[in-house]
């Protein structure tokens, strides 16, 4: 991009954003992405009213090693179930059903 100068001369201000001519901002990609299948929310399928806190074998499945709560995104869960969700893990927390912290992270 050239640009004047208040003297008037002109100068080459060089490529926007470190990004060169011919990347363009966009990556080659040498093998096709195949399309992802869509992960179904398990409460829903298995038309259960609520999850309950106090079943904390299906909590576990949805709290990581560490004892982070797991995305919807990665477990497939529906917005209403990880909401409903969340508030179970905390509460199973709060009753010491389940741990804040594993062990090996301490």
């Amino acid at each position: 991009m050239r640009t004047n100068s208040p003297s008037g001369q002109q100068y080459d201000r060089g490529p926007q954003h470190g990004r060169g001519p011919q990347q363009g901002g966009q990556r080659n990609n040498t093998r096709q992405q195949q399309p992802r299948k869509k992960r179904t929310c398990r409460f829903c399928e298995s038309h259960d009213s609520s999850i309950d806190y106090k079943n904390e074998k299906r909590l576990s499945r949805c709290v990581s090693e560490q004892g982070k709560i797991i995305p919807r995104r990665i477990t497939g869960t529906c917005a209403r179930h990880q909401r409903q969700l969340v508030l179970a893990i905390k509460r199973a927390r709060h009753m010491a059903l389940l741990p804040f912290v594993s062990d090996a992270v301490s």
